[in-house]
């Protein structure tokens, strides 16, 4: 699993993205929905084709850009809303995206907290 701060946040990018894009490329439609890409945060990008996934964020002076592609199958990716650019995911909800976990389908429990009196 990815360990990361709270307060990195992670964005997946709704629809296919051309993934000849590098990371100027990502970076302007980082910039085109309104986020600064030097936040430190993750941007998700996939493939066309759902093989192939491009994360990119700002660290410590400089870009950082993963790749991943599947030699089978297809990312699982969450819902989606029709009109959204974008669903924001969490660490976990990123590493099962990258297993090939489908994520739709994963229940989770509710979380606890303590009673308030």
């Amino acid at each position: 699993m990815l360990t990361l701060p709270r307060s990195v946040r992670i964005y997946l990018a709704a629809g296919a993205v051309d993934l000849r894009k590098s990371i100027d490329g990502l970076a302007a439609l980082v910039a085109e929905r309104g986020h600064d890409v030097y936040s430190g945060h993750l941007f998700v990008f996939v493939g066309r084709r759902g093989e192939k996934v491009k994360i990119l964020c700002f660290e410590r002076g400089g870009f950082v850009l993963y790749y991943k592609r599947l030699e089978r199958g297809r990312f699982r990716l969450p819902t989606v809303a029709e009109d959204a650019t974008e669903v924001e995911l969490d660490a976990p909800q990123l590493t099962m995206l990258l297993d090939g976990i489908d994520v739709k389908r994963v229940k989770r429990p509710e979380a606890w907290a303590p009673r308030r009196a």
